[in-house]
């Protein structure tokens, strides 16, 4: 118990110093304790979903996605601690964001776990209790890094993998033939465009434009909740 009310401290003290409250909020004490306990019953989960289903409603798409897309960010961490680790690829000290989110880009789960963890692993720890939530969906689209996880993926959650790969930049032919016409240096890679324009989303909010938090389950709460930011401006321009 004391190692608990330590990390709540800790927590606490994150929120409050990031967090200037005006005059007209409740006190800071009563604001962080609404946060903690909506965290820990996955309210803000269960509002993103809900919002999800009106947004593709909407849209003319059925309420339950039928294909999904994973990806990650590594973002840096600051002084409040917690778990991190070292992203040798993007040579960033950190977090890893790891969003699966449907065809419209609004985001079905969330996991926030150290950088060091490769893309291929920590997937299995993303996608592992979706299939329950997720009955409807057939088809899961990631970038060359979830190469290999096809075969766990079919047995365990019974989605097939579908690996967007970039198009070629160079070729080799012969002296004799023409060179045979190449695509632009910048290319839209389909399904993968719609994960990078999720995490442009979550960046324009400035909480998330570092891992300021020590609990990573406070950062995917973060998420929830820049999430349904987007999603409520939609509904409300609807229904205007």
């Amino acid at each position: 118990m004391v190692g608990l009310g330590r990390r709540n401290s800790l927590e606490r003290r994150c929120i409050v110093s990031l967090c200037t409250l005006q005059y007209e909020f409740p006190p800071w004490q009563s604001v962080y304790d609404h946060f903690r306990r909506w965290r820990q019953r996955g309210t803000w989960q269960r509002i993103n979903d809900a919002l999800r289903l009106r947004i593709r409603m909407l849209a003319g798409r059925d309420p339950q996605p039928h294909a999904a897309i994973i990806d990650s960010q590594t973002a840096r961490t600051s002084e409040a601690g917690g778990v991190r680790g070292y992203d040798g690829g993007k040579r960033i000290s950190g977090r890893k964001r790891h969003l699966v989110v449907d065809t419209q880009g609004l985001i079905l789960h969330v996991l926030v776990h150290p950088a060091d963890v490769h893309d291929r692993r920590a997937a299995e720890a993303v996608l592992a209790d979706l299939r329950s939530r997720y009955p409807d969906v057939e088809w899961l689209f990631a970038d060359m890094g979830y190469q290999g996880l096809a075969s766990w993926l079919a047995t365990e959650v019974g989605w097939m993998l579908l690996i967007v790969k970039r198009p070629r930049r160079w070729a080799w032919v012969p002296i004799d033939q023409p060179a045979p016409e190449m695509p632009a240096r910048f290319a839209v890679l389909s399904q993968r465009w719609i994960v990078e324009r999720t995490f442009a989303w979550l960046m324009r909010n400035r909480r998330l434009a570092k891992d300021w938090e020590r609990l990573s389950a406070a950062t995917e709460t973060w998420i929830y909740l820049a999430m349904s930011r987007p999603m409520t401006k939609r509904l409300a321009h609807a229904a205007a």
